[in-house]
């Protein structure tokens, strides 16, 4: 059996940059078993798979370890290849996913916009063993929670560009995964994001993390359209709306590589 493969990398404008995802379209759903290897094979942080319905996608979404609730840089190259190869005729997307609900991306001269989630953290007010070890820096101004992950925010963007986690020491904080965020030097805020439980290690550039980073910095910014980079090794760029419950992420992304997989 042959299926489609594509790998389109998110939140970039430029090859070797941003986040790669896997896209597989398929006719209809194989068994997770099958899914789960597939992800395994393609070997990077997500893997999406679509299935056209009469108005809409369905869409999930895998890591090499396990399926995941919500993952932006995927659902941004699902919507460049929808509007790009499977359906170039479509201005708006909506996928429907297993765990968020009907995600909408729709395509302009200025990039992709998808429509998301608010997810507004907490403080946390215990802080889990081994956290501020495994950042292995000066100690963050404050830890939030969210979406099963911790948000150790600092003072400035060198501080957490110079972060050398211990991966071994964040893999025992699962479920959780552990982002950092500090205001940005040359836009409104930076972060990097660690999930080494889940097979990724560092994430190149994280959609998910900016429906909980968005609103923080909203709120401490005094602003509702934020810039945000992602100083992984690789690199990336968002531009940020707040609009009542939900957040716009808006990004560019290309093609990388297409052909088949034979399983």
């Amino acid at each position: 059996m042959r299926i489609p493969l594509f790998h389109v990398n998110a939140f970039t404008d430029q090859p070797f940059t941003g986040n790669p995802a896997a896209i597989c379209p398929l006719n209809s759903w194989l068994d997770v078993r099958m899914l789960r290897k597939v992800a395994i094979e393609n070997n990077l942080s997500a893997t999406a798979f679509l299935v056209p319905q009469a108005d809409f996608y369905d869409l999930r979404w895998f890591t090499v370890r396990s399926e995941i609730r919500l993952c932006g840089h995927a659902t941004l190259a699902s919507a460049w290849l929808v509007f790009n190869r499977l359906n170039p005729e479509l201005e708006t997307v909506v996928f429907k996913t297993r765990f968020s609900g009907p995600l909408t991306v729709h395509r302009s001269s200025n990039g992709l916009s998808m429509d998301f989630p608010a997810i507004f953290p907490t403080v946390c007010e215990t802080l889990p063993d081994g956290l501020l070890q495994a950042l292995g820096s000066a100690p963050p101004s404050e830890v939030l929670e969210a979406n099963d992950t911790y948000f150790a925010v600092y003072e400035t963007e060198n501080a957490i560009r110079t972060i050398r986690p211990d991966f071994a020491r964040l893999e025992q904080l699962h479920p959780f995964a552990v982002a950092v965020t500090a205001p940005g030097d040359t836009a409104d805020f930076a972060s990097r994001y660690f999930a080494p439980s889940y097979g990724v290690p560092e994430d190149p550039v994280t959609g998910s993390a900016h429906c909980v980073l968005t609103p923080y910095w909203t709120k401490w910014l005094g602003k509702t359209h934020l810039h945000a980079i992602q100083v992984s090794e690789r690199g990336g760029e968002l531009w940020c709306e707040m609009s009542g419950d939900r957040v716009v992420l808006r990004g560019n992304a290309l093609l990388t590589l297409q052909g088949e997989l034979e399983i």
